[in-house]
């Protein structure tokens, strides 16, 4: 059977430049080690816990997202597990109490969210359409809204955690500002 060798002479050329040996061993890249099952586990977890559905994982967690509908909590919960982080969100309604154990945990593995009324009115009308509703319901008023954030705020308040305003934000920008204040947590813990 007739073949090329395609990689051969560019391994050879790094091989010189970097001053390395190249194993020669397929699928190293693709390992099934520890930190992949770390990360499965993560996903898993976020799966598990997102909005709010079971509260035995607010022990567990790495870091809990607190945030009214529509502040990007599940997005921010899978992009986190993908980066090995157990997280779980919790929704906050005012028809609805905030889990009990929610104020029992270490509020410094809590991360709140908050977004701009008025882009919250935005993204919330936007997504009634997308589910062919009506854009005038309730779930998007502006009274609605401002008393699900005013409602959001003395929760958090209670809670003694730190917000982030995700407004203008994209998800890895919130991400990436979580990490550091969950890494600094821990380093601050010993």
């Amino acid at each position: 059977i007739p073949h090329i060798d395609v990689m051969g002479q560019l391994l050879e050329m790094l091989s010189v430049r970097l001053g390395e040996v190249p194993f020669y061993e397929p699928g190293l890249v693709h390992q099934l080690d520890e930190d992949y099952f770390k990360k499965i586990e993560a996903i898993e977890f976020a799966v598990k816990f997102d909005d709010g559905k079971d509260v035995s994982g607010l022990e567990k967690a790495d870091i809990v997202l607190i945030g009214v509908s529509r502040t990007s909590k599940t997005p921010l919960s899978q992009f986190l597990a993908h980066k090995k982080y157990k997280v779980m969100n919790v929704p906050v309604l005012p028809e609805v109490n905030i889990p009990k154990e929610l104020l029992e945990i270490d509020p410094k593995k809590c991360v709140g969210l908050i977004i701009d009324e008025n882009k919250l009115n935005k993204i919330r009308k936007e997504r009634l359409q997308q589910l062919g509703l009506n854009s005038a319901a309730q779930y998007a008023k502006n009274e609605r809204i401002k008393e699900e954030i005013a409602h959001f705020k003395k929760i958090i308040e209670r809670i003694g955690c730190p917000v982030i305003d995700v407004s203008d934000k994209a998800i890895e920008e919130t991400a990436n500002e979580i990490i550091k204040y969950i890494d600094n947590q821990r380093d601050i813990k010993g």
